[in-house]
């Protein structure tokens, strides 16, 4: 390299070692974002050699998680029956002879009310 070249260099030198640096630092934060997405989501770590490093589980955590699987299994049941009554109410709600009771009760209802307003004449 030229002397002329290092000159003209030089004046771009603390831009070069800035990038140079920055570089580095946003791949050792990947690398660290990327292994905490790992651990959280159960995947297996990797030793130097690309080996794969499981995490170590307690009793305690497996516990929980039969815990969380059974209380999921039982209002997965409740919802389904929630389903099923939901299911029986909208027949019940949409079909005509709901429609003609409330109709019926309707007309009941104004009968009485003339009755009242003929005993207090």
């Amino acid at each position: 390299m030229s002397i002329d070249a290092a000159a003209n260099l030089a004046p771009h030198l603390p831009w070069i070692i800035g990038g140079g640096l920055a570089l580095g630092a946003a791949g050792i934060a990947g690398w660290i974002h990327t292994t905490r997405l790992r651990i959280k989501h159960g995947y297996p770590l990797e030793n130097s050699w690309g080996k794969a490093i499981y995490p170590k589980t307690d009793n305690e955590a497996k516990q929980r998680v039969t815990l969380l699987t059974q209380e999921n299994a039982e209002l997965r049941a409740e919802l389904s029956a929630v389903k099923d009554r939901l299911v029986n109410v909208e027949k019940i709600v949409t079909d005509s002879g709901y429609h003609l009771g409330s109709e019926i009760d309707k007309l009941r209802e104004r009968s009485l009310e003339h009755r009242s307003d003929e005993g207090s004449a």
